[in-house]
């Protein structure tokens, strides 16, 4: 317990300021005594800005040492006058600062400098231990706690670490729920600011950042990072446990929680847990129903944004996804990653209780319901159930007769995106599943697994 001059009085916890009199908590000392004014209006003395101190002598040397540089609304003080002025914009929101190239406004000179990085690509500062280059030091700061494994910031509900302050207290919003920013076009809220900036563009249609190689935009630069992958081919995290690589960090540490067994996102409703937020969040209009994003070529509608984007492909038949070993081209990376382990023929995923191997965790996840008997998922017109909300809806196209999936070459449409992409083969020619032993080729993979058994000389049908 700390009592100071012109405070209230806090205690330390994981290098952190908390407040005894609300209990909120602080990284910097700073932000904590800015915070203090709030509950000190009923001290002896104040400074006609706004500062409040136990005693006037202490008010006196205040003003002599900061120079009259105090803010009249908020009484943070400044050493220079500059500085207050820069201040000011926060209070007064003004943005004079503009980019030339994309039209976004800043408060401060600094601030436009190290955004129009972006537009040039100039990176100054570099890594010593991987060579790669920032544009900014606060930027390679972060970077480095990478190879250091530094990562100071700890939840005290879960005990989940952080490499950045910020990334805490969005984190610590799961536990309290809280999502303070608020969307005034669909409603919808979240916990992060730079979320929902990027959430609102879906709204504005605004895509400022540009791929010099195909002229593709998007809506954040991180996004476009991703997207230059593409063109380089960059899969640079990669699993300790099994050396399976990924074009992202967040699809690594997905992909750890196979080897872990962590499923961290729980439905209150039905108690399942998933391994990734996404797979959640679909889960989740199971009970909701809510879908509110909606394809204009067909009208369906879509729980979420990226499955949207995702559905819009099938329309668009863009396919920005090469295998380099044999050059099929895929929509979506996932399916290029589910490829790749044809030709490396790599199962990550085996049944404990009949040894059975899987390419995907889906594919594992349905064959484990054969042996638990699991089928939450019931079908209303002919009561047939399911073990998961997907073949439901396979399912149902039965009963509608819906056959979304259309062929581009002849125009025959099917029910589901496999069949359709078993059929494409045939106008293509292609061939990718070989056997091994006699070389013959086969346009899917069932043909290949049929063709097989002459060799292994299995007859499973009596």
């Amino acid at each position: 317990m700390h009592v100071g001059e012109g405070q209230v009085g806090y205690s330390i916890a994981y290098n952190n300021y908390k407040c005894n009199k609300c209990g909120k908590v602080f990284h910097q000392h700073s932000k904590f005594i800015i915070h203090q004014r709030i509950h000190i209006s009923d001290m002896a003395s104040r400074h006609e800005y706004g500062k409040a101190f136990s005693q006037s002598s202490k008010c006196s040397q205040h003003q002599k040492t900061s120079g009259g540089n105090v803010h009249n609304i908020c009484g943070k003080v400044f050493r220079k006058s500059s500085y207050l002025n820069r201040h000011e914009r926060i209070h007064t929101g003004e943005k004079s600062y503009k980019c030339e190239e994309c039209g976004k406004s800043f408060r401060s000179h600094f601030v436009l400098t190290r955004h129009m990085m972006i537009h040039t690509g100039k990176k100054l500062y570099k890594c010593a231990e991987c060579d790669k280059a920032f544009r900014s030091h606060s930027y390679l700061t972060l970077h480095i706690k990478m190879h250091t494994g530094e990562i100071p910031y700890k939840c005290a509900q879960c005990q989940k670490a952080f490499d950045r302050y910020s990334r805490l207290i969005e984190h610590q919003r799961i536990h309290t729920g809280e999502k303070p920013y608020k969307c005034e076009e669909c409603g919808k809220s979240f916990r992060s600011h730079f979320v929902f900036t990027r959430h609102m563009m879906i709204h504005t249609g605004k895509k400022p950042y540009k791929c010099a190689e195909c002229d593709k935009t998007f809506r954040s630069h991180s996004y476009l990072t991703l997207h230059i992958k593409m063109h380089t081919g960059e899969i640079p995290y990669k699993c300790a446990q099994c050396q399976k690589a990924f074009d992202r960090y967040s699809r690594l540490i997905e992909h750890q929680r196979i080897h872990t067994g962590e499923k961290p996102y729980k439905c209150k409703e039905c108690g399942k847990a998933f391994f990734s937020k996404n797979g959640f969040a679909g889960h989740l209009t199971i009970h909701t129903g809510i879908k509110p994003y909606k394809c204009e070529e067909c009208g369906k509608s879509f729980c979420s944004h990226s499955k949207l984007a995702r559905h819009i492909k099938v329309h668009t038949r863009e396919k920005p996804y090469v295998c380099s070993e044999c050059g099929k081209a895929f929509a979506f990376y996932t399916e290029l990653d589910r490829h790749m382990d044809i030709h490396t023929g790599e199962k990550l995923y085996k049944c404990e209780e009949c040894g059975k191997a899987f390419r995907t965790h889906k594919g594992f996840a349905v064959h484990m319901t054969i042996h638990t008997r699991e089928k939450h998922h019931k079908c209303e017109q002919c009561g047939k159930v399911f073990c998961s909300h997907s073949n439901l809806v396979r399912h149902i196209r039965v009963h509608t007769g819906e056959k979304p999936y259309e062929c581009a070459e002849c125009g025959k449409a099917f029910a589901f995106y496999t069949q359709r992409a078993r059929h494409m083969n045939i106008h293509t020619g292609e061939k990718p599943y070989k056997c091994e032993k006699c070389g013959k080729a086969f346009c899917s993979h069932l043909g290949l697994t049929g063709h097989m058994r002459i060799h292994n000389e299995k007859k499973p049908y009596k």
